[in-house]
């Protein structure tokens, strides 16, 4: 198969990890795959992929609404995908999952397929919600399958219109379980933490997300005093990268706590700080079913999660978790808090995390699905507009389009 996943942005999230563990399993797998993304990327992240896989980069392909520049990279993306004649266009994230599926039906492509990581008319404002649904039941009319990556995205697409169940696939974000379920402390963690060499670790806290404003990193760094009132050594790991540094940065500057908060950036071995951490966190407002949440699990740690749509697929309220209300980020603060001061009680939910069964989440078993439900896809298009094994041994010989990057 001739593979195009659209992407809005390539940062270092959970969207965008699923997407490229993907994109690396159907290149391993003999098909041709292309990985378009907009503007905002990180080079480091685009580098690592770019010798696997052929990428695009889009410049006019944007996160915020923009008439002209999301025209403009319609076209661009449609005379893309008439040139290269993809079987299958698989779009990711709210703007990509638009303009995406605009252009390849545009260019009549016989597969299109969308992933719902996220729906973005959820907890917005009613105008917002308006032009965002009125775009996804445009798109809807002419997408082949949908692929959520929880029960819950499903129910809420149906429950709006948005494609028939039998057209929506749910396919966890996959991850290595092992590496999570085995990690050891990073080397030196003196550093992490800010401590002495040979000091007892300090108790830690982790927050292991994108920095993006839906994540709330401020609203829980302003709330985290009640956690040094109760442990005044704790310590507060924030690792992740994204739009949102700035705004961190700032509120952990006039924290009268920054000394118990340690900002460390993109970490290479996630599963290391979850080894290392007491309690891990994460106080999103709005998520499809996120695999860090899934990775906290692997890692056998007891954890304070937002409700979010969907979180009971997995998490057990005081079984494997805590689940304390979206809309409330200081009871998350407290019951970090109390989870730290009960090591009884968190010892529990550890075992609880341990215990639970995580087997859908593999790596393996997603990337299988996903190549499944192309299949199914491709096979139940009209006949003229099949696979041509000829057009799939085509190569990109005729690319005309100076793309960067192409």
């Amino acid at each position: 198969m001739k593979i195009v996943h659209v992407l809005t942005r390539l940062l270092r999230a959970g969207s965008e990890e699923n997407t490229l563990a993907c994109c690396l399993a159907q290149a391993r797998h003999g098909h041709e795959v292309l990985l378009v993304h907009g503007e905002e990327y990180d080079p480091g992240l685009r580098a690592s992929v770019a010798g696997a896989l052929r990428v695009v980069t889009l410049g006019n392909l944007i996160n915020s609404i923009s008439p002209s520049r999301d025209i403009s990279a319609f076209g661009q993306l449609t005379r893309l995908m008439r040139d290269w004649q993809p079987d299958i266009v698989h779009t990711h994230q709210s703007k990509a999952g638009i303009v995406g599926r605009l252009a390849a039906r545009e260019a009549h492509i016989p597969g299109i397929v969308h992933g719902v990581h996220i729906l973005p008319f959820v907890h917005v404002g009613v105008a917002q919600r308006l032009i965002f649904l009125a775009a996804e039941r445009l798109a809807a009319k002419f997408t082949r399958a949908y692929i959520d990556v929880s029960q819950a995205m499903r129910d809420i697409c149906i429950a709006n219109h948005l494609g028939r169940p039998d057209q929506h696939h749910v396919v966890h974000s996959g991850f290595d379980l092992a590496r999570f379920a085995n990690a050891k402390w990073p080397q030196e963690p003196h550093l992490l933490l800010g401590t002495a060499v040979g000091e007892p670790k300090p108790p830690v806290v982790l927050m292991l997300a994108a920095l993006e404003p839906r994540k709330r990193h401020v609203e829980f760094i302003e709330s985290f005093g009640q956690v040094v009132d109760r442990i005044p050594n704790v310590r507060l790991l924030v690792a992740g990268e994204g739009p949102a540094r700035s705004a961190v940065e700032s509120a952990i500057e006039r924290s009268p706590f920054a000394n118990n908060v340690r900002m460390i950036g993109y970490h290479r071995e996630p599963e290391r700080l979850i080894s290392l951490a007491d309690v891990c966190v994460l106080t999103s407002m709005r998520e499809g079913l996120p695999r860090v949440m899934m990775q906290y699990l692997a890692g056998g740690r007891a954890s304070v999660i937002s409700h979010l749509p969907g979180v009971e697929e997995i998490v057990k309220h005081g079984v494997n978790a805590i689940v304390t209300p979206a809309e409330d980020v200081g009871a998350a603060a407290a019951a970090v808090a109390d989870l730290l001061e009960n090591q009884h009680y968190r010892a529990r939910l550890a075992d609880g995390a341990k215990l639970t069964d995580l087997s859908s989440w593999g790596l393996e078993s997603m990337c299988e699905r996903v190549e499944l439900i192309y299949q199914s896809v491709l096979e139940s298009a009209p006949s003229a507009a099949k696979p041509n094994e000829a057009r799939i041994r085509d190569g990109l010989a005729k690319q005309t389009l100076g793309l960067h990057g192409f």
